[in-house]
Formats: C-alpha cells, sequence, structure tokens
C-alpha cells in the first residue's frame, strides 16, 4: 500500500539528520503557536495564501528562496568543514565517519542537495519574485497578465521545495551531484529514491518557472502603461524579458531530459543507457542545453538589480542605456550556443570545441559592454555609500573575478588543464555570487517600497562587510587549491600539504556565519524600528523609475490611475520638473480579480504527486493526479468576474494610504470559491 516507504526509510538514527528534524519541528511549533496565539490563521489564508495579488506572490518567491537559501548554506557550511577535517590518513573519524563526520553516501546527498537547492530552489526563486514584484511597477500595471496561473506558479516551485526539504528526513536525496550525472541517476546505480526526488522536485519547479515565464513575457509585451514604448521601458524590465524569453525555451529542455530519464527509471527504456540503443552523451547535451541558459537566467535579472541600483545612488542616468539593452539580448542570444564548453573533455573533437571555445569567448564582449558602461554611470557620480549601492558595487568586483576566470575556461588548453577542479567550483561560485549580490541590492532597494520601512543600515553594512570578507577568504582559497590539482566532490583528500588552505576556506564560512547573524539583525531591528524608519513614496530622493511614483507601501491597485509616460526615467523626470507631487485630476474604478484556494490546493496536490511517484504509492499519486484535473475544472464554475473598486474608494484610500499596504488586513479580494459555496 505504502510503495517502498517504510519505517526503516526514516533515519532517525543519524544524529545529523535527527538533529535537523527537531530544529525544523521546533521552529514549526514556534511559528504555528505564534498564529494560533494572535489569531493569525485567517489572515494568513485570506490574505496571502488565497491571493493572486502580484506583489504578495512576489513576495513570498521571496521568502521560499530564502529559506532554501538557508538551508543550502547550511549544506555549504557541512561540506566545507567535513573536507577540513578529512584531509589525510590520520584525520580523526567521527559519526561513523573514517575520516571527518560525513560518510561518503551522507556526503554525496549534502553535495547533491547543496547544488539543487541554491541554483534551481533559492537564486532561481528569489530573482522570480523580484520580478513578480517590480515588473508590473515598472511598466504601470495592476496586475500580471494571468494572475489566477502566476500563484499556480508559485504553488508548483513551492510542491518542488518542499520534495527537497522532505527528503531530509524521509529517506534519502540524489548522491549523483545537482547536474544528475549519468549513468549514477540510472536505476541500476542509484536504486533508492533520492535520484527521484530530485527528479520530480526539478520536474515540478521547472513546469511553475515556465509558466511564469509565459506569464512574464505576457505582461511585459501586452500591459505597458500609455506612452511606455519599448525603448522607455526601465532596464529591470528589459532584463527580465530577456530572462523570462530564456525561461520559456530553456526549461522544457530540462523537462525532457528529466521525462526521459524517468522513462528510463519507471518503464525500463533505454535512452540514456550504456546499451540497448542508449545514449549516455543524449542526457549530458540536453542537460547543458538548458544548464547554460540557466545561468543567465540568474545572472541577468542581477543585473538589471544593479543597473537600476548604480544610477539612483549616482544621481545620474543609466549611461548607454541603448547599448546596455543591445547587450543584455546578445547574452540571452549566446547562451544558447555555448553549453559544450561545460564538457570540453568529453570527446567532441577540435572542430567543435573549437566553435564552442569562441561562442564562450563572444559572451565576454557584451559582458565587457556592461562593465564598462557601469563603471561610466559611477564616473563623475555624486556617489552615495549606501547599503544597496555597496552591494551592486561588489557584485560588479566579483563580476570581473568570475567573468575573467571564465575567460580562462574558455580555453579547451586551460579547460583540459582544470577540469573536474575546485577552480571551476571557485569561478561558478563567482558568478553565482553575482546573482546574490544582485538580490541583497534589490532587497535593501526595494524593500521600503513594498513594505513602507527601510531596512537597518547598520547591521545592513555590517552583514555587507562580513559577507564581502567571507567571500573573498574562502574563495581565494579554493582558487589555489584548484591550481594545485585538488578535484571537485571529495568527501576525504589524500594531500596533508592542503590542509592550511582548507582551514583558510573554513575560517571564510566562519565569517559567512558572522554575516547571516547580522542579516537576522538587520530584520529584526528594522521590524522593531519600522515606525521610526517609515518612508514617502521616494525613499531615496534620487529614484528614476514608475514603481516610485505610486504609494509607499505601495497599495494593492498599484496606481490609482495607469500613468501615462512621456520618456525614459519618467519619475526622474517628473520630479526635475516639479511634477511630483501632483495627482489625478480624476479618479476612476478599477477592476481587480478575486482571490482563489485553488492555486494553493493545486500545489498540495503537486506535492502529493511527486511523493507518490517517489515512493512508488501509485494511488496516491494517481489520487493527486486526478484531484489537480478536478480542481481545474471546478476551479470553471467558480465567478470570475472579479471586483470593482469604486473611484470614491480609491480616492478615499490615496487619501488615507496607511490601510493599503502589503501587510495590511481586511483589503484583499473576496475568495471565489468561499463566495461559491456560501
Amino acid at each position: 500500500m505504502f510503495g517502498r516507504l517504510t519505517l526503516g526509510q526514516i533515519p532517525y538514527h543519524n544524529g545529523i539528520v535527527l538533529g535537523a528534524f527537531i530544529f525544523a519541528a521546533g521552529a514549526g511549533l514556534v511559528i504555528m503557536a505564534a498564529l494560533t496565539y494572535y489569531r493569525k490563521w485567517g489572515y494568513l489564508i485570506r490574505e496571502w495564501i488565497t491571493s493572486l495579488d502580484h506583489k504578495k506572490i512576489g513576495v513570498m518567491y521571496i521568502i521560499v528562496g530564502l529559506v532554501m537559501l538557508f538551508r543550502g548554506f547550511i549544506d555549504g557550511v557541512m561540506i566545507r568543514t567535513q573536507q577540513a577535517m578529512a584531509d589525510g590518513p590520520h584525520s580523526a573519524g567521527h559519526l561513523q565517519a573514517l575520516h571527518g563526520y560525513l560518510p561518503p553516501f551522507h556526503f554525496d546527498q549534502i553535495y547533491s542537495s547543496h547544488g539543487t537547492i541554491m541554483i534551481i530552489f533559492a537564486v532561481t526563486v528569489v530573482l522570480t519574485g523580484f520580478q513578480n514584484i517590480i515588473v508590473p511597477l515598472q511598466i504601470g500595471a495592476r496586475d500580471m497578465a494571468f494572475p489566477y496561473l502566476n500563484a499556480v506558479s508559485l504553488w508548483l516551485t513551492a510542491a518542488g521545495a518542499a520534495l527537497v526539504m522532505i527528503s531530509l528526513f524521509v529517506g534519502d536525496f540524489s548522491h549523483a551531484g545537482w547536474v544528475g550525472i549519468i549513468p549514477l541517476t540510472e536505476l541500476p546505480y542509484s536504486p533508492g529514491v533520492g535520484v527521484d526526488y530530485w527528479d520530480w522536485a526539478l520536474q515540478l519547479s521547472s513546469l511553475g518557472t515556465t509558466l511564469g515565464a509565459l506569464n512574464l513575457i505576457t505582461t511585459i509585451v501586452m500591459m505597458r502603461a500609455p506612452g511606455m514604448t519599448w525603448f522607455r521601458m526601465p532596464f529591470f524590465t528589459w532584463a527580465s524579458l530577456s530572462t523570462q524569453t530564456i525561461g520559456l525555451t530553456a526549461f522544457p529542455v530540462l523537462g525532457v531530459a528529466l521525462a526521459l530519464l524517468s522513462s528510463d527509471r519507471y518503464l525500463g527504456t533505454h535512452f540514456y543507457t550504456g546499451g540497448m540503443g542508449g545514449n549516455l552523451m543524449l542526457y549530458t547535451d540536453l542537460f547543458w542545453i538548458w544548464g547554460h541558459p540557466e545561468v543567465y537566467f540568474i545572472i541577468l535579472p542581477a543585473w538589471g538589480i544593479m543597473s537600476e541600483v548604480i544610477p539612483v545612488f549616482s544621481e545620474k542616468a543609466l549611461f548607454g542605456y541603448t547599448v546596455m539593452v543591445a547587450a543584455t539580448l546578445s547574452i540571452a542570444g549566446l547562451s544558447w550556443a555555448v553549453w559544450l564548453h561545460h564538457f570540453f573533455t568529453m570527446g567532441a573533437g577540435p572542430g567543435v570545441n573549437l566553435f564552442f571555445s569562441v561562442s564562450t569567448m563572444l559572451v565576454g564582449i557584451p559582458t565587457g559592454v556592461k562593465v564598462f558602461n557601469w563603471s561610466l554611470t559611477l564616473y563623475r557620480g555624486r556617489l552615495r555609500f549606501e547599503t544597496p549601492m555597496l552591494w551592486a558595487i561588489g557584485g560588479l568586483i566579483l563580476l570581473l573575478v568570475g567573468g575573467l576566470t571564465g575567460m580562462m575556461l574558455a580555453i579547451p588548453a586551460i579547460n583540459y588543464t582544470v577540469h573536474n577542479s575546485v577552480f571551476v567550483i571557485a569561478h561558478f561560485h563567482m558568478m553565482f555570487l553575482v546573482s546574490v549580490y544582485g538580490i541583497f541590492a534589490g532587497m535593501m532597494f526595494w524593500f521600503p517600497k513594498v513594505f513602507g520601512f527601510r531596512l537597518d543600515e547598520n547591521s545592513g553594512r555590517k552583514f555587507f562587510i562580513f559577507f564581502s570578507l567571507g567571500t573573498a577568504t574562502t574563495f581565494s582559497a579554493m582558487f589555489t587549491l584548484g591550481f594545485m590539482g585538488m578535484t571537485r566532490r571529495l568527501d576525504y583528500l589524500y594531500d596533508p600539504h592542503w590542509q592550511p588552505l582548507l582551514d583558510i576556506e573554513e575560517f571564510g564560512i566562519f565569517l559567512y556565519c558572522v554575516a547571516v547573524f547580522y542579516f537576522f539583525k538587520m530584520i529584526y531591528v528594522s521590524l522593531r524600528d519600522r515606525a521610526k524608519e517609515s518612508h514617502g513614496q521616494d525613499v531615496w530622493s534620487t529614484s528614476r523609475t514608475l514603481e516610485w511614483m505610486t504609494l509607499t507601501p505601495v497599495p494593492y491597485y498599484n496606481f490609482a490611475v495607469i500613468p501615462e509616460v512621456h520618456g525614459r526615467d519618467e519619475w526622474a523626470s517628473r520630479r526635475e520638473s516639479g511634477f511630483e507631487d501632483s495627482g489625478p485630476e480624476e479618479y476612476e474604478d478599477i477592476h481587480l480579480p478575486k482571490s482563489s484556494i485553488a492555486p494553493a490546493v493545486i500545489g498540495a496536490l503537486a506535492f502529493g504527486f511527486g511523493f507518490g511517484m517517489t515512493w512508488r504509492i501509485w494511488w496516491m499519486a494517481g489520487l493527486s493526479l486526478l484531484g489537480i484535473i478536478g480542481v481545474v475544472i471546478l476551479r470553471s464554475f467558480a465567478d470570475q468576474s472579479g471586483i470593482v473598486l469604486s473611484a470614491d474608494a480609491v480616492r478615499r484610500m490615496e487619501q488615507k494610504p496607511e490601510g493599503t499596504g502589503i501587510i495590511t488586513d481586511h483589503i484583499s479580494p473576496p475568495v471565489a470559491e468561499l463566495e461559491a459555496l456560501s
């Protein structure tokens, strides 16, 4: 009845897993107790879980991504600690490990989950959240083109993340790396459920990302405010359009690659086997056809954020806007022509290697253009080094390091030398951290616009300083270890001469932990002092784009009247012309969609489907799939006419905006399904 699931699959005998379970269960109980004590269950369901508001959906994306970022960080701490403890034949063993404290099979799972979480469920998800919140505001739209589909995308992503998290406590996670190395993911080499967890988690999140990409592209193309021509769009919106074009075309390839893998594992086909007509390279090609565009899927939005932050804190317009747009589109196009540089050493031949080497180097041209234009935006600007600017400049510096080492790896001769070493890992982390720096720049920059108060500057600066010190310390040592020949994915290191550099890496991880402390302190102090840190519509006084034109915090209808755009950097133009305080002459009725419980139910059923497929609990998978189909059919009978907010109500809200913010209770539209039942 329960497929392969037995009590023996719950690893309560593992002290590390048991400790993680106690921590997670304790945190969950505290949250549930707080919701019960303050009677917030109704608020949570009514205002958030059923909401179709793009801003709330974006915030929930970011919360899911930050939770996963914290989990991925813990995995990273465990990996570096194991390597620091397990260097040399005389290194001690603890907790059933011969060296260090993690047995090889457990280490491999953590290595796989770290990469999977950080790339797919942390950075990708947080950046999707930013695009959900900011893009409709920047183009003067009331919401996304398909609000209901937007919520479905979120809950499918959350279902995938939940599958990864539950694998920590029930069964195992994949030990085949975040890329799913063939043939390790085939059934004879991975007969357990770890690969299936990884497979279905990626399938669900991939579907959510594809639907989200379709939604954002449609929103940008069809819902721009009057007068907002293509070359009046804010740069972050251009970056989002390029990103989502990649997403719409790349993630279906991942879906196909994983579907063929599932077919091998569940139906006994041989798409990726070494015999019976299978081809191992087919998976590698398909995965990296998605995998390298995915790199730009997480880089381009971060560059978009940096392109918004640097002009605001330089108090001048972005240098070379048109060229920056062209460079972004070029990078998005070239992202499809570079995937083979991930496996130069796998015998494609010199002609093929030469093509992909040149195409990879070509990416350096538009990327260099961006660095050049950001530098000239800074040049002779009135620079203000507040926390968003610090994170943006930090990302710019990391891009130089990551970009130059990327050019080195684009040369096949060098790639053959350092391939599979931690030099590649250090390079990849440099580029990945550019996205992380962009995320924190965006968080500091837009947080006051969404919530109405600034994040604490003092703790924010310490968070930035310790995070940057941790980055410099950890990855300087890792680059050096790569040159010394240390290969990746090692749970035991045979060369004792690496110990000093491994200890330096561990010290860098300690600095990251201090940074995490200041991050949580920043959140706590900001919430405590939110009344003192509240601000008006233009928090930074030098903002440039349309999102700063509406109230702070942004009301749930976004704009009282859809603005008419007269040029690029519309808000900066109005401020410089003295029109920043002018309100609309006449208000108008606003149509809004009703809330819906259906997307959250679909997400819960999708989780049930993935869990059932993972453990071969066929009745659970079947009922969940039927449930999804049933919810979609029932949803079609619900009243979807939406609600109309009268012009008088809008005028009253504009005059008393404190009742319209994102965390205010009793303002959201009614839930369509509950209305139908009442």
